[in-house]
């Protein structure tokens, strides 16, 4: 056997173990699509007598754009004034901390219990604020929003009372989207998004699986992130990383699907990949350091082992999505040399009729009710198969990412940049926007270009088998590389809406929790 045996030999399997992974990672995804279609109605929460003390988070770093919105939001709580204390933690070091000073003395005029915590040094980033608010904390639970979220006035009466069984750790509510329609980007995002907070979270919760707090737009009860050993920031995640600590610890996270806390999505590419970065390093740097203590564990089942590996993992298979793009090019060579038929491959298709069940029914089947049957499904078809191609144009990137995290390379906690375009505000001039190539975007353009040329040599030597994905891998790089430069260096016309060109009428503001769930829907 020669080199070139051995080496088309030893790719093809690569190649195969990276199929497996991928497949099983999708097998699970429809065992919790299982679980959430099998779920049970929300039952009623208990009738609360005596609302208790909550202290509203807010934590901000160059909230520009948002500030002034949060904090207005939040005074306007259909909350009794006197069990409710505000704490705007203010790591800002642009015009955010006045305009932020100028509204919370606004609401203390109006008695509210509102106050402006700021610190010398930002250590620890976002976990390191929240941990040193923790000892002026009035409440006996803590409600956290990011600064682009956009709560009802009746958020903390409709979550509190799910506090009634002692043993309730966190509160979660679904994030809905405040601007799905803004542009293409916004939409793939938004149809990953229903995944996670549909079939995932509420799939975990009716299996008795480990759900998770996502950051925001959640209650804490203070015991529990006390008895949980507090706020770490040796995660990029530290809402994962607390989350699954608390319940290794026997507390519980109720989810509810109903609640509804709309928030902006990243309008801009290098937004976007600033938050895929944080969080696939994060959730690498998690199963770094959760997993041991997870499988010593002996009070947890062997399934629910298996299930919050799979979900301290699920960052990792963008790294099997990578090398089966890279590897697939060497593979195409393989089949040909050995002379194997192409069959061997499609037992893998189910894979993706399994990731297609789950996106269609998170999207189609329950978060795009308002639509027709016929109009949801003819969306779906358009924008499935252009997530995929985003997802592999992704794949370069985020692989990054997650390498770092289990290798434990630390890197700053970058935030996703807010850029509140419903409220007059320009994308092109935000203050906020990156204006540097990393070399990931470089590698993107060049990948796009090898899979280009891989679909123009399959067709020359009649060796079509992997030409769709190629073309698909081709796109989905090709077009992360365009877009990105595009949203760098370009001006207004990159961001433009249609006639809308500010995008002033995207971002309607709901004031009524009946009207964010008729949007949301």
């Amino acid at each position: 056997m020669g080199a070139i045996d051995i080496f088309l030999g030893a790719t093809l399997i690569s190649y195969l173990i990276a199929l497996v992974y991928v497949t099983v990672y999708c097998l699970m995804q429809v065992h919790l699509l299982r679980a959430y279609l099998g779920r049970e109605k929300t039952p009623e929460p208990a009738k609360v007598s005596h609302w208790p003390m909550v202290t509203v988070q807010l934590p901000f770093y160059n909230e520009l754009y948002v500030a002034e919105r949060i904090i207005d939001t939040v005074c306007d709580f259909d909350y009794p004034k006197d069990r409710m204390q505000i704490q705007v933690i203010d790591d800002s070091n642009d015009d955010t901390v006045a305009i932020a000073r100028a509204r919370i003395d606004y609401w203390q005029s109006k008695g509210f219990d509102i106050e402006h915590v700021r610190r010398a040094k930002r250590h620890g980033f976002k976990a390191g604020a929240l941990a040193d608010a923790m000892p002026n904390v009035k409440g006996e639970f803590i409600a956290i929003f990011d600064a682009d979220f956009l709560p009802a006035p009746d958020f903390l009466k409709s979550s509190v009372p799910f506090f009634a069984d002692a043993k309730t750790g966190v509160v979660q509510s679904r994030w809905a989207h405040l601007n799905e329609d803004y542009s293409l980007i916004t939409r793939l995002q938004a149809l990953q998004l229903n995944v996670h907070f549909t079939v995932e979270q509420s799939g975990r919760r009716a299996a008795d699986l480990f759900a998770q707090f996502n950051g925001t737009a959640g209650i804490w009860r203070k015991e529990c992130i006390r008895d949980a050993g507090g706020w770490k920031a040796d995660t990029l995640t530290e809402d994962l990383d607390l989350s699954m600590r608390a319940q290794l610890k026997g507390w519980t996270i109720r989810y509810l699907e109903e609640n509804l806390a709309p928030a902006e999505l990243p309008v801009e590419m290098n937004a976007f990949k600033s938050q895929q970065h944080r969080w696939m390093k994060g959730g690498a740097e998690n199963a770094r350091k959760l997993l041991p203590s997870l499988w010593r564990n002996k009070e947890l089942s062997f399934s629910k082992k298996i299930h919050m590996t799979t979900h301290l993992l699920a960052s990792s298979i963008f790294l099997f999505v990578f090398l089966i793009g890279v590897l697939s090019i060497p593979t195409a060579v393989a089949v040909t040399h050995f002379a194997l038929p192409g069959w061997i491959f499609t037992g893998f298709l189910i894979a993706s009729l399994a990731v297609g069940s789950v996106y269609y029914v998170a999207n189609v089947r329950s978060s795009w009710r308002s639509l027709s049957q016929w109009k949801a499904f003819a969306r779906f078809v358009v924008l499935f198969p252009l997530f995929l191609c985003l997802s592999m144009g992704l794949s370069l990137h985020n692989t990054v990412a997650v390498l770092q995290g289990f290798r434990g390379k630390k890197s700053p906690f970058v935030r996703t940049p807010k850029f509140a375009v419903g409220d007059g505000n320009k994308v092109s001039t935000n203050n906020y926007r990156s204006k540097k190539i990393e070399w990931t975007t470089i590698g993107e353009g060049l990948l796009g270009l090898t899979f280009l040329a891989a679909v123009i040599w399959g067709f020359w030597v009649d060796n079509t088998f992997f030409s769709l994905f190629h073309a698909m891998l081709a796109i989905g790089y090709l077009s992360i590389f365009v877009i990105t430069m595009r949203h760098t260096f370009a001006g207004p016309e990159a961001f433009a809406k249609g006639d809308d060109e500010d995008g002033s009428n995207m971002l309607m503001v709901p004031r009524k929790k009946e009207l964010v769930k008729a949007e949301a829907a």
